[in-house]
């Protein structure tokens, strides 16, 4: 499927594709900060814990959610310098993601059942923030 012009507003192909990339980073951190706020046994049943007996997590993963709502808005809606420093941003949290997750992985502390898919979604995400981010770096220019 290709993203045409009724999708992208900017011209150029590669400033299409790092739109495309904002817009679905915006919309994972939507979803995941939702249900970290809202659900967070969900998120906590992935790491394959006793929801109930886990509250600093609960708290964690609720006071973390609004947070992540909060980015993939601006994500949405911010323009121009303030929406470059915002993907600059993107790059070093997701990057920091990635790197705690197969560090949790390698250390032990998490299965490789669950380090090994969170290390590969934190590390799409971390794609999605670069690609996005020099989409609009080129975009200035």
């Amino acid at each position: 499927m290709e993203i045409g012009p009724h999708f992208c507003a900017a011209p150029g192909r590669a400033i299409c594709i790092g739109q495309a990339a904002r817009f679905a980073l915006a919309g994972i951190r939507v979803i995941n900060g939702s249900i970290a706020l809202i659900a967070p046994d969900v998120i906590i049943r992935r790491f394959d814990e006793e929801t109930a007996a886990d509250n600093a997590a609960v708290y964690g993963l609720r006071m973390f959610g609004v947070r992540t709502v909060v980015l993939g808005v601006d994500l949405m809606t911010l323009t121009g310098d303030s929406l470059r420093r915002a993907l600059g941003q993107a790059v070093i949290i997701h990057g920091t993601d990635t790197a705690t997750a197969a560090l949790l992985g390698c250390s032990g502390r998490v299965k490789p059942r669950t380090a090994i898919p969170l290390t590969l979604i934190s590390l799409t995400n971390t794609a999605l923030a670069i690609t996005a981010y020099f989409a609009a770096c080129r975009d200035e220019k």
